[in-house]
């Protein structure tokens, strides 16, 4: 397995700590709105990179929080309290709120077949571990006590930017005219560790502490979760190119500075999904949830098909004609795959193509989780003389990773029945391999037998596609 590193800028061999077993932390939502499907591009690769781990022989475990206490609008703690902001919106209590965004987010998951992870723990459940923590870094001499407020002092961390690459002076956050200053930390880039002096009169979520009674900042819940759940040092640390510069930098001066050692051993960023205005988010254009996109008529793995074809590490432009190839797309898949779910049986033997093919698909992996040439191998398995069975099989094995359902019986809306379909795609195979041959004649015979039954070929760089005319 080979992952690119955020910290070194390079894709480097992946050794855990411990060998086979991997400590994975994913940094979760927080829940006072629907997810948009830019939040949901990185859950899905995450729950690839997951799923390749445990396909290549990793035991696992992989935990995420849920924030519904402590986020502002900004990393750099300005601007409005985002579970407030929810609950005003919806006059509801911040408890409620969080509460009903907490399932509406995994339901997406589920949609999207994205993992549920073994250990999801709500910020609110760690408030005496987060005091205890801070309590440690205040006598280790990191933190200064303001106006309330419990701050973290980056000067006393010795290299704050190793992860940004930035400068302190690049690293200041921009400032909206309507958002108040905090003049009260003594570098502009020192961070809450936990609030007594809250902006918000109606600040619901409050709890007893020895700076008074108060709540947590943001980038405290990830550091404690982390160390209660997966222990001082972990493998993986994973979540959007957007935390680098604040949220992650601030996790990695206090857990460091409480452990000191080094915490994580991979950080792992997913970029963005971007629309015409640039990066996709809640407050740019029309908020684009799953349940949106249903309405619209598509289906969630529609989507994951468009985001497995590009990689984590790019940006992904988003738009709904894109969408509307890769669903297209996505169900000529389907069609060519589900025909052989009844072939499916324990005891199949891969031939040397198989195994090949096989092989081929977990290098793919292996390689910082390249998923577009993954499901490419896919389309060659359909394309190759191999026998259903073990067509069946090699599916079913692919598809633990790429979780596309692919072998699930579903209404498709085909126009065709399971048995014609099998006929064309066995067709199509002939042809293929007719064409490698240079059997020109045979090759045309077949397009044209198919032609007078109403089929048409169209052929792609990922093999020939096929629809049936009205």
């Amino acid at each position: 397995m080979k992952l690119y590193n955020s910290m070194s800028r390079s894709i480097e061999p992946f050794e855990p700590f411990e060998p086979g077993r991997v400590s994975m932390y994913t940094c979760g939502p927080t829940v006072y709105n629907y997810a948009h499907i830019g939040n949901l591009r990185t859950y899905i690769h995450e729950d690839v990179l997951e799923k390749s781990l445990r396909y290549l022989g990793y035991d696992v475990k992989r935990v995420m929080n849920i924030t519904d206490v402590g986020h502002l609008e900004s990393d750099a703690d300005d601007g409005e309290d985002k579970m407030l902001k929810g609950a005003q919106r919806e006059n509801k209590t911040v408890w409620q709120v969080a509460e009903f965004y907490t399932q509406a987010f995994f339901e997406d998951c589920k949609k999207l077949k994205i993992n549920r992870p073994e250990v999801v723990a709500k910020a609110t459940d760690y408030i005496d571990e987060y005091i205890s923590f801070i309590k440690s870094l205040e006598e280790k001499g990191y933190t200064y006590f303001e106006n309330g407020n419990v701050y973290f002092d980056i000067s006393k961390f010795g290299d704050y930017t190793k992860l940004s690459k930035l400068d302190l002076d690049t690293l200041r956050i921009a400032h909206r005219d309507d958002v108040e200053e905090d003049l009260h930390k003594r570098n502009p880039q020192d961070f809450v560790l936990w609030f007594t002096k809250s902006k918000f009169d109606n600040q619901a979520m409050k709890w007893d502490s020895p700076w008074g009674v108060g709540y947590p900042g943001w980038h405290i819940e990830c550091s404690v979760i982390s160390l209660t759940n997966l222990g001082e040092q972990m493998d993986i640390h994973c979540g959007g190119v957007d935390h680098i510069p604040v949220h992650h930098t601030n996790e990695i001066a206090q857990t460091e500075s409480y452990t000191g050692k080094q915490w994580t051993k991979y950080w792992w960023h997913a970029e963005f999904l971007i629309d015409n205005s640039g990066k996709m988010s809640k407050s740019s254009g029309e908020f684009l949830t799953v349940s949106l996109l249903e309405k619209k008529g598509f289906d969630p793995l529609s989507y994951r098909y468009y985001v497995l074809g590009s990689h984590y590490r790019k940006q992904l432009a988003f738009s709904f004609d894109n969408l509307e190839m890769a669903q297209s797309a996505f169900q000529k898949l389907k069609r060519r795959t589900v025909v052989y779910a009844d072939q499916l049986s324990e005891g199949t033997k891969l031939s040397d193509e198989g195994r090949q093919l096989l092989d081929l698909y977990k290098l793919h992996l292996a390689d910082d989780l390249n998923t577009a040439n993954a499901i490419t191998v896919l389309y060659d398995v359909l394309k190759a003389s191999l026998s259903d069975s073990e067509k069946a099989y090699l599916i079913h094995e692919m598809d633990r990773v790429l979780s596309l359902g692919l072998l699930e019986k579903a209404e498709l809306g085909t126009e065709v029945d399971s048995d014609e379909t099998a006929w064309i795609e066995e067709q199509l195979i002939q042809r293929s391999e007719a064409k490698k041959t240079k059997d020109w004649a045979k090759a045309d015979l077949i397009r044209d037998e198919l032609k007078a039954k109403g089929i048409t070929i169209i052929d792609t760089p990922q093999g020939a596609e096929w629809k049936k005319e009205n």
